[in-house]
């Protein structure tokens, strides 16, 4: 299990960094050769993995990507020469400087800000985007996105049709276009750090690839004066503080730990440091997001001592003015949640009963498991019990539903 963590942490690692080289060599008129070219260079590791992991993972990656070229040009119809060229004569200099770290950053910055471009329409924007940049499959980003995966397929379908039809360059944003799409660039790595944080995958709760892609990406942004806002060093912020808690959400068997269980001292006081610095740093810029309010909820979670010690009320204001910004199910449900904590229980009902848990779609589980607490708080735990034989009906993950079952478990020993 330990090697296919390490393959998946690889090619999430080198997808966005493969494709945007490979988009930057030969276009995005040819971008669906360029995602089988990096999915066949993963299929290889896969396969040879198995057997031994390389001491350098990452050279392998580099060099498999660096021999791919060369197969696609001829898959292409490059002459022989253009290849020669690239092989033996100072093209080949070029060429390779390519996969130097900053013209490797520079190509993923292009296809961060290509994904999120004006010309393509914003529905479809952050699928092409999950997709390119973070490698998501269609099922990942249906989950990411809470949306059907048939739904998923049009989108990427159109984002890819209309990148030929209407000759979208692989370039920076203008000044004037920056901020527009800087804010869909950091949606993308938030989707991109939530899937890892709490997956909807079928075996791992917690996809630690996915989280320091994330982190790394939005790295790479704030490396870029042009880039730096209030915006993108709170979501750094915020990605700082969740990755903090990653060491005590899961056991060593990867079964979920909640909040209230958790052992604190696993906390990593060093990301929370790093959190906390980007966070005040984020107050230096005029502009304000979404990004703000959810590390602050996070801080006042880190905070606490123990879960007894948590500020509910604090967390209750924070998340009604995150509903005032993005008012949705999610942000409902976990104000729920928070008035449940906070004994409001004839509150958090009426929020309830306004829910459909049809648009949570894959994570609907969700829902009847705040459903079966908030009758447990009541301590009516015939219907909680109802309720999580709903919820472990509904749930995907393996690591939830033993979850459920063991809250479950617990609730008949009642």
């Amino acid at each position: 299990m330990q090697d296919q963590q390490l393959i998946d942490h690889f090619f999430r690692h080198q997808y966005g960094k493969m494709v945007s080289i490979l988009i930057r060599i030969f276009g995005l008129k040819n971008i669906e050769i360029i995602e089988d070219a990096v999915q066949d260079t993963f299929a290889k590791a896969t396969v040879q993995w198995r057997k031994k992991v390389p001491e350098n993972p990452e050279a392998w990656f580099t060099k498999a990507a660096k021999n791919r070229v060369i197969d696609l040009l001829r898959k292409l119809d490059a002459d022989k020469n253009r290849v020669e060229k690239l092989n033996y004569s100072a093209s080949a200099i070029a060429f390779n400087n390519l996969f130097e770290k900053e013209e490797i950053q520079d190509s993923e910055l292009r296809m961060i800000f290509t994904a999120c471009h004006p010309k393509l329409d914003t529905k479809d924007q952050i699928a092409f985007a999950l997709k390119t940049i973070g490698g998501f499959s269609t099922a990942e980003i249906a989950s990411a996105l809470l949306l059907k995966p048939e739904t998923v397929k049009k989108r990427l379908a159109r984002a890819k049709q209309t990148i030929r039809a209407k000759k979208v360059n692989f370039e920076l944003p203008t000044k004037k276009r920056l901020q527009e799409r800087l804010h869909n660039a950091l949606e993308v790595i938030y989707l991109i750090f939530n899937e890892g944080f709490h997956s909807n995958h079928n075996k791992f709760l917690v996809r630690k690839e996915l989280c320091g892609e994330a982190l790394r990406l939005t790295k790479i942004i704030l490396s870029k004066q042009e880039f730096r806002c209030g915006a993108s060093y709170a979501l750094f912020a915020l990605l700082c503080f969740n990755s903090s808690r990653l060491g005590a959400k899961v056991d060593e068997n990867f079964n979920s730990i909640d909040l209230k269980n958790q052992d604190r001292t696993k906390w990593y006081l060093p990301l929370i440091h790093l959190g906390n610095n980007a966070l005040v740093k984020a107050e230096e810029f005029g502009d304000f997001s979404t990004y703000h309010i959810e590390a602050a909820i996070v801080a006042e979670h880190l905070k606490a001592a123990n879960f007894k010690d948590t500020n509910w009320k604090k967390i209750l204001e924070l998340y009604k003015q995150l509903q005032q910004h993005q008012d949705n199910t999610m942000v409902s449900l976990s104000i729920a949640v928070v008035l449940i904590q906070l004994k409001e229980q004839e509150n958090a009902y009426q929020i309830l009963l306004q829910l459909e848990p049809e648009a949570l779609e894959q994570r609907s589980y969700l829902f009847y498991g705040v459903k079966a607490e908030y009758y447990k708080s009541l301590g009516k735990i015939k219907e909680a019990i109802t309720y999580l034989d709903i919820a472990i009906e509904n749930v995907y993950s393996k690591p939830e539903k033993a979850y459920l079952v063991k809250k479950k478990n617990a609730l008949l020993t009642m």
